[in-house]
């Protein structure tokens, strides 16, 4: 392994990458400025698609859409940078990895971010429709539903986040298996823990109804299961290889 180098260096190594981080961000969000009205139209069609013909979004206070195309145009701009943002976090973890165990970069990097933007599609393409038809499906003759904004895109973010974020797990596991904070077996003790907290995570994340929070905890619960089986391969590689080290 590298030679561990002092706290303040680790600290200033820390700062660049963030700064890099930042800018790889600015760039997105200046790229996706100039779409964001084209942007915040694909964002709200789940919801448009199962609105009544006369029914629009609204907002009620003025610079309230000037500031949702610039949330729009901030998140898509992090989406845009998220191969550079994996980069980055992979080269500061790398000082603390074997060098036969830095060639992974790239396989790491394209895995992250296809990882998170399937998440993000997977919220977007499937749960969405049935999400927005459940709380439309309260709308009644004398009662009209008026979604803001403001509420949608708050909401809406959420759950795309979420969704990414969930489907980085098997990312996460192995890098932990790696580094000896993980192992399969532990996994599996505690696979019934994953599986109500797959579902308490989804009640609280997703609509209030079942159907939409049984297709956030499905996922969920098969990637923990997809994360153990790669756990397995990378805890016996690791156990091999220190064997052989051993004299």
């Amino acid at each position: 392994m590298d030679e561990k180098q002092p706290f303040l260096a680790h600290l200033e190594e820390l700062r660049s990458r963030l700064i890099v981080c930042a800018i790889a961000i600015g760039v997105g969000f200046a790229i996706s400025y100039a779409f964001s009205k084209q942007l915040f139209s694909l964002l709200i069609l789940p919801l448009t698609k199962v609105l009544p013909p006369d029914s629009r979004l609204i907002f009620t206070n003025l610079p309230e859409m000037f500031i949702t195309y610039i949330k729009v145009s901030l998140v898509a701009g992090i989406i845009v940078a998220i191969p550079v943002i994996f980069y980055e976090v992979w080269m500061f973890l790398a000082p603390a990895l074997y060098q036969k165990e830095k060639r992974y970069l790239v396989p790491f990097v394209v895995s992250s971010s296809i990882l998170f933007i399937l998440g993000a599609l997977f919220g977007y393409l499937i749960v969405f429709p049935y999400g927005f038809k459940f709380f439309m499906s309260f709308a009644t003759e004398d009662i009209q539903a008026l979604p803001s904004v403001k509420q949608y895109f708050s909401f809406a973010i959420r759950l795309l986040l979420a969704f990414g974020l969930v489907f980085e797990m098997p990312i996460v596991v192995l890098f932990l298996t790696k580094i000896g904070l993980v192992t399969p077996d532990a996994m599996k003790r505690f696979r019934k823990f994953a599986i109500l907290g797959s579902f308490i995570l989804s009640a609280i994340l997703t609509p209030p109804d079942v159907a939409t929070q049984i297709m956030m905890a499905v996922p969920i619960i098969i990637l923990y299961e997809l994360s153990i089986f790669l756990s397995k391969g990378v805890y016996r590689k690791k156990k091999e290889s220190s064997e052989k080290e051993e004299p």
